[in-house]
């Protein structure tokens, strides 16, 4: 067998600056209170940046900013102009994608292969994609002649974060809103490169305002009576304060939050085409993934088989250097989420289940993880019911489609689901009946710009991407 080599890809595309200001009315500010936080490499542990943390204060200059460019600037420019500025951004990351996704890589400990083929080419597609939009509005489906909402106050997690700030900021400049965005505080680079392109594109000063913080910022944010319309992707109970604090203010909300997504596979599903499909569904992005298939219902008939592929597999995936063009599995996005992941699975040890993970040697310094199973696994287990957000999966069994429709759905989230079989009829009955927003057929974790993308139950409302992404961001 032969062993790969290294394939690293080069770090010195990247100018990481040592610190990084607030993006308010077009230019690169000090915080007015003067607070800082640091962005960390997962991988090395090695300190990438000095972040400005944004205060309230902050935050009501950034709405100011939008507010004005909204009202003098924006809102009132003709949606065929707007079209040319977010076709122009769109040129320009992908121009840039390959720098992008070494930035991405480092920020967020995810593999190379990841950013460059997944996340940039889909942040530049939905660029494109709602620039196309701009000046046709009208034949959206909303109504004749709707108009935009006003300020967007927008926070993303730390598990996309250049192309969750995509899937918030394009539909948003598209309709003629502004923008206030807080990415996440472990992973704020791509989103602050985001804003020099912001510049380099020559979009009219506080079209989009970055502010970078941790919760409290992220708060002001939201709470802010500036703020026409918020948006949110990131954990169910964060979702649910979010909610609380927008009821009765008369502010849009759309929420995408957790998963807990069940990958069913039947008898007859073509075995290797669905372990691969398992495979990508729980360990992309180190399972930080809130669609992530991390429950994998297999049927009773095929249980040993698939599983003894789907180890077979597992024993092939490469973990280490996220920037290494061979890596499988990277970096674990921080040292939080890192003692969740260790925390749940000693859990799901203790509940009874049994944990099976591929040999693995982890670097010694940063945050990792094996790729991990658990076999044994009874519904009621608390691996099998709350969301991990890590490289582990749970497996269970069913014996009839009933059963597995019914497990699938003995959740409170609702995001997705996917179903393997050769016949076409099952597969659009078991569709019907999953409780998902999201349910993918032979096949997981596809998406494309034009198609829309969100949950039902504790998993949010809303959505994001193709023609129904656009209504949030309407006044119809």
């Amino acid at each position: 067998m032969f062993e790969y080599a290294p394939a690293p890809e080069s770090r010195a595309i990247v100018d990481i600056k040592p610190s990084y200001g607030l993006f308010v009315n077009g230019e690169f500010v000090d915080p007015k209170e003067g607070g800082a936080f640091k962005s960390v490499n997962p991988a090395t542990e090695e300190t990438l940046a000095e972040i400005a943390e944004a205060s309230q204060a902050d935050v009501d200059a950034a709405v100011a900013a939008a507010r004005t460019a909204y009202q003098k600037v924006w809102g009132p420019m003709p949606g065929s102009e707007r079209a040319k500025y977010l076709y122009r951004i769109a040129r320009i990351i992908a121009e840039r994608s390959r720098e992008l996704a070494v930035l991405e890589s480092i920020d967020n400990g995810k593999p190379i292969k990841e950013t460059r083929d997944v996340d940039l080419p889909l942040v530049s597609a939905h660029f494109f994609y709602h620039a196309g939009w701009a000046d046709k509005l009208d034949h959206a489906g909303f109504g004749p002649q709707p108009r935009p909402v006003g300020v967007a106050g927008q926070v993303i997690p730390w598990n996309f974060p250049l192309l969750m700030l995509a899937w918030k900021v394009a539909p948003a400049l598209a309709c003629g809103n502004t923008v206030v965005l807080k990415p996440a505080e472990t992973t704020p680079l791509t989103a602050l490169a985001f804003a020099e392109i912001c510049r380099e594109a020559d979009l009219p000063p506080g079209v989009v305002n970055i502010v970078t913080g941790a919760g409290d910022t992220g708060a002001a944010v939201v709470s802010h009576p500036g703020v026409d319309k918020v948006a949110f992707t990131g954990s169910t109970a964060v979702g649910r304060l979010i909610a609380k604090s927008v009821a009765g203010t008369g502010k849009r909300l759309t929420l995408e939050l957790g998963g807990k997504a069940a990958n069913i596979v039947f008898a007859d599903a073509a075995i290797d085409q669905a372990v691969e499909g398992v495979v990508n569904g729980i360990f992309f992005n180190q399972g930080h993934v809130c669609c992530a298939g991390s429950r994998l219902l297999v049927q009773e008939s095929v249980a040993e088989e698939v599983l003894d592929r789907l180890k077979r597999r597992m024993s092939t995936l490469r973990l280490g250097d996220p920037l290494d063009k061979n890596t499988d599995i990277g970096a674990i996005n921080s040292a939080e989420q890192l003692t969740r992941i260790r925390e749940l699975t000693e859990v799901g040890s203790a509940e009874g289940a049994e944990p099976w993970s591929p040999q693995c040697p982890l670097p010694d310094t940063g945050y990792w993880f094996a790729p991990t199973i658990f076999t044994g696994v009874q519904q009621a287990h608390r691996i099998a019911r709350e969301e991990i957000f890590g490289p582990v999966l749970s497996v269970l069994t069913f014996r009839t489609p009933e059963e597995a429709i019914e497990k699938a759905n003995n959740t409170p989230y609702g995001l997705s689901a996917g179903v393997w079989t050769e016949k076409g009829s099952r597969m659009l009955w078991a569709a019907d009946r999953l409780k998902a927003g999201v349910v993918w057929a032979n096949t997981f974790n596809k998406f494309d710009a034009t198609s829309p993308f969100g949950g039902l139950k504790e998993s949010g409302y809303g959505r994001e991407g193709g023609r129904q992404g656009l209504e949030a961001y309407l006044d119809v």
